[in-house]
């Protein structure tokens, strides 16, 4: 996708030195776009850990890569089982929650099983890591045009009015390798002229939504508006939301859907409101293993510290961060709820367009009966 005039991805190999990994630090955004050099693995589990980079596809990316990093210091062959798996263990353990992680670190492990001759391992590495990547971003491509097909239904509908589209969270291109999910067939949408406006939750306590999602979106010139996370249900009951669009970090087998914390919330207020809810995601965010999310699914627990402080700009124009609360009250992070099936109206993948129940996901994948 694009930042000014230049396309971008959010993870890539520096093409004149092989053996550094480039990543937007999004921490940074939207006040800053500033790129950070990750020369080993070590240092890629810390941006996955601090959310240098985040989101579902774009960790898994970064774990693999972080194995590639590995593999350039492995100096004797008896070491590469070793040093690989406690590279792994490393990078699996930044964050429980996305299983997009442990699907790329596991994919690397099990291509890279047998390889006894250092420069073969790197060779291999370099060549799956770069192939995770790339199917990352061909896979919310086509989440992009399958999705595209909903709002084309609804433009249909009544061609002069612009599609309200709600969406919580970040799952956009800075979600992932390229395109992202939820914002995948916004983009595509868009650039079929179809008209558009997207409600941005601000999605405390990290805001990734008015920080990433509206950076997005504006460099990208699609009309958006901000709106506090408690501001969705009082939309839809005055009929100015036509759907809502969300990310994934971990899907169950039987269409149950972990995304960011109050997630579920905008499901409930759009059940009860007869507005489609839709998630969207790569089939490398579905955990073939699990049934019942809501019991099922680690739910990361942060530090209380992302509730408690919020950086920003001041007027002369430096960052700072800031105390909301009493500073001796105690507070909870948890970083992400479960949305049942039931509330679920479809899930868009690479695909295509599916019953959130394991029935209609296994028609699409029916490799996986």
């Amino acid at each position: 996708m694009k930042v000014g005039n230049k396309s971008y991805r959010t993870i890539w190999v520096e093409p004149k030195n092989q053996n550094i990994v480039h990543v937007i630090d999004q921490r940074f955004l939207p006040h800053q776009f500033i790129i950070k050099e990750i020369h080993g693995h070590e240092t890629m589990a810390l941006a996955i850990k601090e959310m240098w980079v985040r989101g579902a596809g774009l960790i898994g990316a970064a774990g693999a890569y972080g194995i590639y990093l590995a593999s350039l210091f492995i100096n004797y062959a008896d070491e590469i089982p070793i040093k690989l798996n406690q590279a792994a263990q490393l990078l699996k353990s930044t964050r429980p929650t996305a299983v997009n992680l442990s699907w790329a670190i596991d994919k690397m492990l099990e291509k890279l099983r047998g390889i006894k001759n250092k420069e073969e391992l790197k060779a291999k590495a370099f060549e799956l890591a770069t192939q995770i990547a790339d199917q990352d971003a061909e896979m919310c491509r086509n989440i992009g045009l399958h999705g595209l097909k909903i709002i084309e239904e609804l433009h249909e509908k009544n061609p002069q009015k612009t599609i309200n589209i709600l969406t919580h969270c970040n799952a956009g291109w800075l979600a992932f390798v390229d395109f992202g999910t939820a914002l995948s067939p916004i983009y595509t949408a868009h650039i079929k002229g179809i008209p558009i406006h997207v409600w941005v939750d601000e999605t405390r306590p990290r805001n990734q939504g008015a920080s990433l999602t509206a950076w997005e979106l504006k460099e990208h010139g699609i009309p958006h508006s901000i709106i506090a996370d408690n501001t969705g249900g009082h939309l839809m009951q005055h009929d100015l939301v036509d759907m809502v669009i969300v990310g994934s970090d971990r899907t169950t087998r039987t269409g149950d859907v972990a995304n960011k914390i109050g997630t579920y919330l905008k499901a409930l207020a759009a059940y009860d409101n007869q507005i489609p809810f839709y998630a969207a995601l790569p089939s490398s965010t579905i955990d073939w293993n699990l049934r019942d999310g809501i019991k099922e699914i680690p739910i990361e627990e942060r530090n209380a510290e992302e509730v408690k402080y919020i950086s920003g700009l001041i007027e002369n124009g430096e960052s700072e961060t800031v105390l909301l609360c009493p500073k001796d009250s105690p507070a909870v992070n948890y970083g992400f709820d479960v949305t049942p099936a039931r509330l679920v109206t479809g899930i868009i993948t690479e695909r295509g367009i599916c019953k959130a129940n394991e029935n209609g996901i296994l028609e699409l994948y029916p490799e996986r009966k």
